[in-house]
């Protein structure tokens, strides 16, 4: 792909080379003018289908599909090939789109009795019936809004003798308590910071709006205390971790200011002759055994495989190797334990999405071909299927289209109907290179297709960058990775966060003499064990 050559020229004359090009009297001047812009459209053409992905998916949300499903990139007429589930309707939800009370869970329930009449009592219609309770109350929902942390403001009467000068102060009330912070206050504004990406100095801000002051020095401190307790949970989440039977790692990246300094120092003071390291990440890992799923994330220098290896370092020697599914990039698998290598059938997809406006039918072709082993898979998944009854299953129903899929990528590349070097050569090579790896699901029980899993995970760590834009120290983001892997744990076995963080509290001196009691998935087993009070 040759640069195009650089012709300096201000924009006033290239409207008049276009004056000129509409009434068909182009100069002999104007004619190099032309072919440098026609050279320099390609060149940026090649070079978004090449290089910015970014820039074409942004490119595509304006002109074209919002998002990489087949039939948004190529048109709704699209029919799936898959036979059992083609012609498929989606049943339409039930419901009228008003929500039912029970999902107000959160919210104070009042129950109101009637004002004259009782159960047993005669009816004041007939006086021949009873009046019973039907047990379906009607429901009356009001909703009103508060500051994400509220407060009430005790004034205690103080009584001062005119005589001997003794000083009487009444009693304050019980729900009053003895400490200015509830002991949820710190839950919420980790959840709020963490899990929803809030920064600390904005959260300041609404409360200040809303007339209960909260200074973000005053967070951090509530968090910070809250975090000391719950490191030993960090801790065994890891371990518990360790002996899981699949990984998904990922990374992204991240600001921690502290390291961003060490970082330019050390470059400053040139130590060492090697390359130096300049990245900073946050890395996801999702840990799966059976039905449970933890998450876990790490921020700092290491890339993914080099905090994969710190989770494996707590792995009993016994067990087998482990799946790990992660994209094709050389820095995720662990240095010293042995894995069971699988990518990403979707980081390979979506390098046909990218070019699907470029080359319509053979990205048709590749997009129409996975997006049959994909049905096959979320069939297996509404099936229920085992993980050795999944694989036979794709046995027979995805290896011949992955089959036909590679003989034809080869016969493109091999019969030199596609240049290798080119956009669309390029994303054929990324899947014959990792083709072993990418099918890893038609060898390998419980192997899975994709690594959206982990993507997802990080979605978490890509918000808090976006809002927070940065850690100051190495402690804080220790903080921010301990909350998240908690906070996002939960989510995977579908606890409510608050309710665990806020539970943990009451039971802080408890955690680090047994931590895997205190786990998001058994804490309620826990909770039944202990005294009341």
């Amino acid at each position: 792909m040759k640069k195009p050559t650089l012709l300096e020229v201000d924009e006033q004359a290239f409207l008049l080379v276009s004056a000129r090009l509409e009434q068909g009297e182009l100069h002999e001047a104007d004619y190099p003018m032309l072919k440098a812009a026609i050279e320099t459209l390609l060149y940026l053409r090649r070079l978004l289908e090449r290089k910015d992905t970014a820039m074409r998916r942004v490119l595509r949300m304006v002109f074209g599909a919002s998002t990489e499903k087949t039939r948004e990139i190529f048109g709704a007429d699209e029919k799936p090939e898959c036979g059992k589930r083609a012609g498929r309707k989606k049943k339409k939800r039930k419901g009228h789109g008003r929500r039912a009370a029970a999902e107000y869970w959160g919210a104070d329930n009042v129950q109101v009795l009637h004002d004259q009449l009782h159960a047993g009592q005669s009816c004041p219609d007939c006086d021949g019936g009873k009046l019973y309770d039907t047990s379906r109350p009607g429901t009356l929902i009001r909703l009103y809004a508060q500051p994400p942390v509220a407060g009430t403001v005790v004034e205690v009467q103080k009584l001062r003798c005119a005589l001997c000068n003794q000083l009487f102060s009444a009693s304050p009330p019980p729900e009053a308590g003895t400490e200015k912070y509830d002991p949820n206050v710190g839950p919420m504004i980790a959840i709020l910071r963490y899990g929803y990406g809030m920064p600390m100095n904005r959260l300041e801000q609404m409360q200040e709006d809303f007339g209960v002051p909260l200074p973000a020095g005053t967070q951090w401190e509530l968090v910070d205390a809250h975090a000391r307790e719950l490191a030993p949970l960090g801790e065994e989440l890891i371990r518990q971790a360790a002996g899981a039977d699949l990984f998904h790692n990922d990374d992204t990246t991240v600001k921690i200011l502290s390291v961003d300094q060490q970082i330019r120092n050390g470059e400053a003071e040139g130590l060492g002759g090697e390359k130096r390291r300049r990245g900073i990440f946050t890395t996801g890992i999702v840990a799966i055994k059976a039905d449970r799923k933890i998450a876990l994330f790490f921020s700092g220098r290491e890339h993914a495989g080099e905090n994969l290896q710190k989770v494996l370092d707590e792995r009993h020697k016994d067990l087998a190797a482990p799946i790990q599914m992660s994209d094709g990039l050389n820095r995720n698998p662990p240095k010293t334990t042995e894995t069971i290598q699988a990518n990403c059938n979707a980081h390979g997809r979506r390098g046909f999405v990218d070019l699907a406006a470029s080359f319509p039918e053979p990205c048709r072709y590749v997009l129409e071909k996975l997006k049959q082993v994909y049905e096959h898979d979320e069939q297996a998944r509404s099936e229920n299927l085992d993980d050795d009854q999944r694989l036979l299953f794709h046995q027979q129903h995805s290896a011949k289209p992955m089959e036909q899929l590679k003989q034809w990528m080869e016969q493109k590349i091999e019969g030199k109907e596609v240049e290798p070097n080119s956009s669309l050569g390029e994303a054929i090579n990324y899947m014959l290179k990792r083709w072993e790896r990418l099918t890893r699901f038609l060898t390998v029980p419980g192997a899975p297709l994709d690594n959206n899993i982990c993507e997802r995970v990080l979605k978490t760590a890509i918000r808090h960058r976006k809002n927070s834009l940065f850690y100051r120290t190495e402690n804080g983001a220790q903080v921010g990775d301990l909350f998240m892997s908690l906070i996002h744990t939960c989510r995977l076995c579908r606890v409510n966060p608050f309710d665990y963080l806020t539970k943990l509290r009451r039971f802080a001196d408890q955690l680090g003499k047994d931590p895997g009691r205190w786990m998001p998935w058994n804490y309620q087993a826990t909770l039944a064990t202990m005294p009341e009070g």
